[in-house]
């Protein structure tokens, strides 16, 4: 996501308390909790989802979360970074994000620069020059840390098609706040979302296949790894005991729910690979048309409806992706 030149002013005040003389006129908010809206965020536009609102130092403060990302960027706002989920500002957020990319051509890497950051943007920067210094001064030299860290600033970035990022909004919501569970195993699984995904660039592109077939055996790879660690939500924890043997890969059982989880993760865990600038373009291109190929058969490939849980255990907060 973009820098969010608004967040810090905000988030300083979360947790504040209304002021006593400050009493809010009787349905003056102007957007409610539980709203779909589209919320300013650096210089882009992003659906959201209000999830507190709070009348605080004479206005409105409206705490929101960014449909698709993780929890981490959750921040309370103004209402001037709000606007309604309406057919006029969502063509407003396209036109947006077209001239974004227009300005990325033209004016190379300065984007989350020019602003201030949040301080969990702070916080993941800390934390990745942290890591980048302490390799960097165990194998070379000062100037080949600060090209690690050059390469942490430009990760991998995977813009997720909008009727994907909703698909992953009502995964979330069917899991974690009505208690259902995907059924499985699924079909097709992950294996066989790959297998055919390579069949369609072979036909269509044959010369491609095997650069494809690579980035999708890492694809595989990064699934089965991933997903026990930070794709499951904690009311899935049991269903996977029960459905996952020793020996047994998850990309056999699980399938496009929990695949489309990963985009969400693979720009975090590719940022740490030592990738030019030119690969990485080539391998975003690449992600980007597998996104565009599930998106294509999003009837087929995600169940339209999940299964009763089982047993629903406790109220704890599931892990946010």
């Amino acid at each position: 996501m973009g820098s969010k030149s608004h967040s810090r002013d905000e988030s300083s005040d979360e947790g504040d308390n209304s002021s006593g003389g400050d009493a809010p006129p009787s349905n003056s908010a102007v957007f409610s909790e539980g709203e779909r809206v589209l919320a300013y965020h650096g210089p882009r536009i992003y659906e959201a989802k209000v999830q507190k609102t709070e009348f605080r130092k004479k206005e409105w403060k409206y705490f929101v979360h960014y449909l698709g990302w993780n929890k981490s960027w959750d921040e309370w706002v103004g209402a001037d970074r709000l606007l309604k989920h309406t057919e006029e500002n969502v063509l407003k957020q396209q036109a947006l994000e077209k001239k974004q990319g227009v300005d990325k051509n033209t004016k190379s890497g300065r984007g989350g620069h020019t602003k201030p950051k949040s301080s969990a943007e702070a916080k993941a920067d800390k934390e990745d020059n942290k890591t980048h210094v302490s390799r960097g001064k165990k194998r070379k030299s000062d100037s080949a840390v600060e090209k690690d860290n050059a390469s942490v600033e430009k990760p991998v970035k995977i813009q997720m098609p909008s009727s994907l990022r909703k698909q992953l909004v009502e995964d979330w919501e069917s899991v974690t706040q009505q208690n259902k569970l995907v059924k499985l195993p699924r079909s097709p699984t992950v294996d066989e979302i790959l297998t055919k995904y390579l069949e369609y660039k072979s036909k269509k592109d044959p010369q491609s296949a095997d650069a494809v077939g690579e980035i999708l055996k890492g694809v595989r790879c990064y699934f089965d790894k991933a997903l026990a660690l930070m794709l499951l939500y904690k009311k899935e924890r049991s269903q996977f005991n029960e459905a996952i043997a020793e020996n047994v890969s998850p990309s056999t059982v699980y399938g496009a729910e929990h695949l489309l989880r990963l985009f969400v993760k693979l720009p975090e865990l590719l940022s740490f690979l030592n990738i030019d600038q030119e690969t990485s373009m080539r391998l975003q291109q690449r992600l980007l048309d597998f996104l565009k190929f599930l998106q294509k058969h999003q009837s087929t490939f995600f169940l339209s409806a999940y299964e009763t849980s089982k047993s629903s255990q406790g109220s704890g907060k599931a892990k946010e992706i």
